[in-house]
């Protein structure tokens, strides 16, 4: 869809806005809004009341309130380029600022002016991003006369939420690609490739039936003898920058198994976890924080070691790795084990349960038939969620051009 532009324009004077329409303004942002702090809300927590609003919007309710009216919120600490609109009464925690909008501005005409904010740029903190009542109060936007902000206002309204529900239909799409791809594995590693295969009782009411000729195999008879399933360094200390590479929980991910996403230990402290250092080809399992996570081990974490966060599982010559990972990851034992974590804050899998976890387990030509399966299967449905996500992103990059061109002028969105 393509939009004219204005019959005139002039300079803003204002290096990023360029070029605005003849008649409008250039003014500083505080003549949209009056900025105020937010405040700290412990002392007015309760069940429910007003709701208390972060960069992510409400998370907890207050029994007063800090302002009853339209507001646009504003990051100051954190999370700070995701602006908020706000009509009613609320309480805005101390990392945020609250607004109140001018009488002569539409609120959500500044709602859209805010998210074009070049938050990056006014940031006081690459740490933890911050963002200085001056800065904003001061940064230049465009100003149309107020009529002109509120059919802006409307068409932004109308627009961005018919690129919202592409967005969400995207994203449902990926649900079920995600559901799709886990009863793929699931069904293959329980109950094998051939739909005409004999089935047993396996004797375990969490798993059902299984092909007559498989195997229930404690996971800790599927590894090598000498290197027995366990976990790493309990305290690793801080990142040392240079030193032994240190696998936690939140590494094992396909985008962070590599060198520069690792933390570093010294010698010394990894020394006497030597018998838990990683050889490629070992299976890495997430047992604390996000648990059931299950990656192979790339050349590149060759001697590398884990933490306690982790535990190695080298599967043993007489068996398939590529198989014992995609039986890991299978819902049903994954669940299990889930089931039976360990810790009210930080749930965690014993290493005695994970030993013990029941595989069923077919002949090695099946499992290395298995694991290619599941290999092509996931491959070509982790393409359609690439996919999809890369629609996600280009509606997302549509909906910021949207509001930008809007709000400065760029195109002319009044009805004709």
């Amino acid at each position: 869809m393509s939009f004219p532009r204005y019959p005139s324009y002039k300079d803003s004077g204002v290096e990023w806005l360029g070029m605005v329409p003849a008649h409008w303004d250039v003014v500083q942002f505080k003549q949209f809004v009056d900025i105020q702090n937010g405040s700290d809300h412990k002392h007015v927590e309760q069940a429910d009341g007003y709701p208390v609003l972060g960069s992510g919007g409400a998370f907890t309710y207050a029994s007063d309130f800090l302002y009853d009216g339209e507001s646009v919120l504003l990051g100051r600490k954190g999370t700070i380029d995701k602006p908020l609109h706000i009509t009613g009464r609320f309480w805005t925690v101390d990392t945020m600022y609250w607004t109140k909008i001018s009488p002569d501005v539409s609120g959500r005409f500044a709602y859209y002016s805010a998210l074009t904010i070049p938050f990056d740029f006014y940031s006081t903190n690459t740490a933890l991003p911050s963002m200085t009542k001056g800065a904003l109060s001061s940064h230049r936007v465009a100003c149309p006369p107020l009529p002109e902000q509120t059919q802006i206002a409307a068409f932004l309204d109308r627009e961005t939420a018919k690129i919202d529900e592409l967005v969400a239909e995207q994203r449902r799409l990926m649900e079920l690609l995600k559901e799709k791809r886990q009863a793929v594995i699931s069904h293959a590693v329980t109950q094998g490739l051939n739909p005409d295969a004999p089935m047993k009782p396996s004797g375990i009411e969490w798993l059902g039936d299984v092909p007559a000729h498989w195997v229930i195999t404690p996971l800790k008879w599927l590894t090598d003898p000498k290197r027995p399933i366990m976990y790493g360094i309990v305290l690793p200390g801080p990142d040392v920058g240079e030193g032994v590479p240190i696998l936690k929980g939140g590494n094992v991910k396909p985008s962070r198994m590599n060198l520069s996403a690792m933390a570093r230990t010294t010698p010394e402290i990894e020394a006497p976890y030597a018998r838990a250092r990683l050889k490629e080809g070992d299976l890495v399992y997430s047992i604390r924080g996000t648990i059931g996570d299950c990656e192979p081990v790339p050349a590149e974490l060759e001697r590398s070691n884990i933490t306690q966060d982790v535990a190695r599982i080298a599967i043993g010559s007489d068996f398939c790795a590529r198989w014992a990972r995609w039986a890991l990851l299978a819902s049903a034992i994954r669940d299990d084990l889930a089931c039976g974590s360990l810790g009210a804050t930080v749930r965690g899998i014993n290493i005695f349960d994970l030993k013990r976890a029941s595989i069923p387990t077919p002949p090695l030509s099946e499992q290395i038939e298995i694991s290619e399966f599941i290999t092509d299967e996931t491959a070509k449905l982790d393409t359609l969620t690439a996919e999809a996500q890369h629609a996600i992103d280009l509606l997302q990059e549509r909906r910021s051009a949207l509001i930008s061109a809007a709000v400065t002028g760029q195109i002319d969105v009044r009805p004709h």
